[in-house]
């Protein structure tokens, strides 16, 4: 009997929107998550080729001793350099894209999810068969950045100038999820959860 075809779902949205706290509602639920950003950085301190290809765009600096990503150094270099920033993009997309591909093949439910914050500006948005975009206030978006990586406004400022403006991500997205106080996350997940699993 032949394996169903598993939908392949992007989910999407600007830095601090929330994408990962939503990510972990549909794991919740059973769906697969492939975490983009967790693995990038398991390809980057594992993968030979990918390595050696940093070491030679950003200098060895790029690494600590013990062979770990150094982030705050590349965050500081490809953050201030937007052609910087496309290099080491065009080496880590390709590289997590293929890596994406091997895990949604061995997939088996129903539908099955990339988080990822740059699928639009990857051109990434063509693999999948639907798009979710988490989309929060520019504000409360700056301050959890803030929190979450102990860096300045103009530090979160300059990250979200790299990515695509929310209002674009939104108009390219299939479901959009509103991640303010106002309306519950939950919910808003349990109604594209429905929806993906009738379209089975």
């Amino acid at each position: 009997m032949a394996k169903k075809k598993t939908i392949k779902v992007g989910l999407t949205g600007g830095i601090g929107s929330g994408k990962s706290t939503v990510a972990r509602i549909f794991e919740s639920l059973g769906v697969p998550v492939y975490y983009a950003d967790v693995e990038a950085k398991r390809l980057m301190w594992r993968n030979k080729d990918l390595k050696a290809k940093i070491k030679a765009l950003l200098g060895k600096n790029a690494y600590h001793k013990n062979g770990r990503v150094h982030r705050a150094y590349i965050a500081k270099a490809i953050f201030s350099n937007k052609s910087l920033l496309q290099k080491i993009n065009s080496l880590v997309h390709p590289a997590v894209h293929a890596d994406l591909e091997q895990w949604m093949s061995a997939q088996n439910a129903p539908y099955a999810i990339e988080e990822a914050a740059l699928i639009f500006e990857s051109k990434g948005d063509t693999y999948f068969d639907k798009i979710i975009c988490v989309s929060a206030p520019k504000a409360v978006r700056i301050q959890r950045v803030m929190l979450r990586d102990k860096i300045t406004k103009e530090q979160v400022e300059k990250r979200i100038k790299s990515q695509l403006s929310q209002k674009i991500k939104e108009s390219k997205s299939d479901f959009v999820i509103h991640n303010n106080a106002k309306d519950g996350l939950i919910k808003q997940v349990m109604v594209i959860h429905k929806t993906l699993l009738k379209k089975k």
